[in-house]
């Protein structure tokens, strides 16, 4: 399978992914965005130092300066990009994959990402084309952008009295997390050393056991929300005070009600996997909610074309028009914890907890064009169609969605009923549907 895949381009350290394709890549986005600067960033991966600065060998031998920022999450590498109006930057990160993993996440000028149908094919022919020397040799210029970052994170945020635990994973929430350290509020820090290795659990929230560490510390601390960071803290799950994870879907329905207090009538993008929970809450606080694809490059196009205040993506990822256009873990954990005073997040998500989800579940396939067809012509009598993203069929008292994964031959498949019963019924008939 190639490295080079539909939003970023990843794969393991030193044998699909070694420096010398990192020198390529790194002339190839040059050449492709024409950029006279790029901001290059990285994770604490053992790999990425290695990789960045073949990276920024290919960039500068391209012709083009590097403005090298260091250390940093991804969402501090899009506001460096687009805050000083940068043409292209890099982030080298494998995100949330397993520590053998890394990779590089490309942008255009405002942070745009480079994805399947913005460019990435081009980058890849680049990179296994002809590499002639340039004219030219690009300089590096190291960029040190906390306190800017700092003062654009926390503009007018007022957090009440907290504790608050968080666990970076050993990864790149350390330094979001410092963000986090507001007067009144406590925080608990859980794996902060920055340890390539990830030696206490996987940086990928979105998997339970990882979160296992933050939940027993949430009870034991007697705190009041526990933030656990991936590992380029671009996105982020929540775990309310008592313990149990809080869906994504609910977190940033919350983060959309506070938003929409201030600026009623806005457009809030979901996800084809939320619950129908969410577009009603945005409805109930006064905006317009509307349904996008899965995947960070589909979502920020989105947001920029509809002019979105707020969007969130059932996999953490929390997307601000104020933080142009792209995703911020830190700025979703600080509208979550504004949001505490004199209130628990238990008590928040009550009222969303309306329907039963069966979360999402894959299923390795041969056909999975077929399979959908079939499943479309089957469930279409008295439904409402939608081929936004896979196949996305709503009732009156549930609704699924099905749709290929980008990188393996998988389906994956979303379910939703008003009643438990329902729910596990029509599950259990589109798994067996799909496997055969």
């Amino acid at each position: 399978m190639s490295v080079f895949r539909a939003y970023d381009i990843r794969g393991i350290a030193g044998s699909e992914l070694t420096s010398g394709l990192a020198y390529r890549i790194g002339r190839a986005h040059a050449r492709f965005t024409g950029a006279h600067t790029i901001v290059v960033g990285n994770d604490a991966r053992l790999s990425s130092e290695e990789l960045k600065q073949a990276l920024c060998r290919g960039i500068v031998d391209e012709g083009s300066d590097v403005v090298d920022i260091g250390l940093c999450s991804s969402p501090m590498l899009y506001f460096a990009v687009a805050h000083f109006k940068h043409p292209a930057g890099v982030m080298v990160t494998a995100s949330h994959n397993p520590a053998a993993y890394n990779g590089f996440k490309l942008t255009r000028e405002h942070a745009i990402p480079i994805g399947e149908d913005s460019g990435m094919p081009e980058v890849e022919r680049l990179a296994n084309g002809s590499m002639e020397q340039s004219g030219f040799r690009g300089r590096i210029f190291k960029h040190e952008l906390s306190a800017e970052y700092s003062q654009h994170i926390l503009r007018g945020m007022k957090l009440p009295k907290l504790k608050v635990v968080v666990d970076a994973a050993n990864a790149m929430g350390s330094l979001e997390a410092q963000h986090l350290r507001r007067p009144g509020v406590s925080i608990v820090p859980l794996h902060f050393e920055l340890d390539g290795r990830f030696p206490h659990h996987e940086a990928n929230p979105l998997e339970p056991k990882n979160m296992r560490d933050l939940q027993d510390a949430v009870v034991r601390e007697n705190a009041d929300l526990g933030i656990a960071f991936d590992g380029d803290a671009d996105r982020a799950g929540f775990v309310d005070e008592r313990g149990d994870i809080v869906s994504s879907d609910f977190t940033a329905a919350l983060i959309a009600e506070k938003l929409l207090k201030n600026q009623p009538g806005e457009k809030v993008l979901y996800d084809v996997r939320a619950s129908r929970a969410f577009p009603e809450h945005v409805r109930k606080h006064g905006g317009v909610p509307l349904m996008c694809r899965v995947g960070h490059a589909f979502i920020k196009r989105q947001m920029r074309q509809e002019d979105a205040l707020f969007a969130g993506e059932l996999s953490g990822h929390y997307y601000f028009r104020d933080h142009y256009y792209t995703e911020s873990s830190v700025m979703a954990a600080l509208h979550i914890m504004s949001l505490l005073k004199g209130k628990k997040k238990s008590e928040l998500v009550k009222p969303l907890r309306k329907y039963f989800q069966s979360g999402e579940l894959n299923a390795t396939v041969r056909d999975a064009n077929g399979i959908i067809g079939r499943m479309e012509k089957k469930y279409a009598r008295g439904s409402k169609i939608s081929h936004l993203d896979g196949l996305r069929v709503d009732y009156a008292d549930w609704w699924f969605n099905v749709r290929k994964s980008n990188t393996e031959p998988l389906l994956r498949l979303n379910v939703e009923a008003k009643t438990r019963r329902e729910m596990e019924r029509r599950r259990d008939e589109l798994l067996a549907a799909m496997r055969r």
